[in-house]
């Protein structure tokens, strides 16, 4: 073999690699931060329900914020536990289930009666969203080489600071329904920010494969 063939071996290497990479910060990590917005919806959404949720449950500013404090209780204890499963059974059935999961309790939250309810929900919600964040970061590890992970983790983590600006804009309007259907403002925000994590759960197992060997990344 020559020195021109090895060379265009090379180049034609270095070209599909790029091609497969381009696809990936297209594709995947779009799809990936979509997730990570909603997931971090149902995490703060509680922030923009409080005044009027507090009222409504006859909840103390002790209850509050001992409701908030359960879900990160059980996000910081879930958190190795949840990543140990997506390893076992993959990263596909893994995100979309705990997705599901955070989704509805997320959004049954809206049914909530007493404070009791209400740490309940909270804390599945925790239990649930653990495994996300960490588990998406180890998932990008099987994606992309070291040279491009500090990109594809940027550009992932950007979500954090978008959905808290946008967030607070669009939970205002949410808010705003209070009264429809007769349905509070707080339910509202917890029905329409919940419900969408439940989809994309669902969207989930079909979109995501467990490595790039059971993918289509070539064209």
């Amino acid at each position: 073999m020559t020195t021109s063939t090895l060379q265009h071996n090379d180049n034609k290497a270095v070209e599909v690699e790029n091609r497969v990479i381009k696809k990936l910060f297209r594709r995947l990590i779009t799809f990936l931060f979509v997730l990570f917005v909603f997931s971090f919806l149902d995490r703060i959404n509680i922030g923009f329900a409080g005044l009027t949720m507090g009222k409504d449950l006859g909840l103390t500013s002790t209850m509050f914020g001992l409701a908030a404090t359960l879900f990160y209780v059980t996000y910081v204890l879930c958190g190795i536990p949840s990543n140990i499963m997506l390893a076992k059974v993959g990263a596909r059935r893994w995100i979309a289930g705990i997705m599901v999961v955070w989704g509805i309790a997320s959004t049954c939250t809206m049914f909530a009666t007493s404070p009791h309810t209400l740490y309940i929900l909270r804390m599945l919600v925790g239990i649930a969203e653990a495994g996300f964040l960490p588990g998406i970061l180890v998932y990008l590890t099987w994606w992309f080489p070291a040279y491009h992970r500090a990109r594809a983790n940027a550009l992932f983590m950007i979500a954090m600071p978008v959905t808290m600006m946008l967030g607070s804009i669009l939970s205002g309007y949410i808010l705003a329904l209070d009264g429809l259907w007769n349905l509070k403002g707080w339910q509202w925000l917890f029905l329409l920010e919940g419900l969408p994590s439940v989809v994309l759960g669902v969207v989930t197992w079909f979109f995501l494969n467990d490595t790039p060997d059971k993918a289509k990344l070539a064209g």
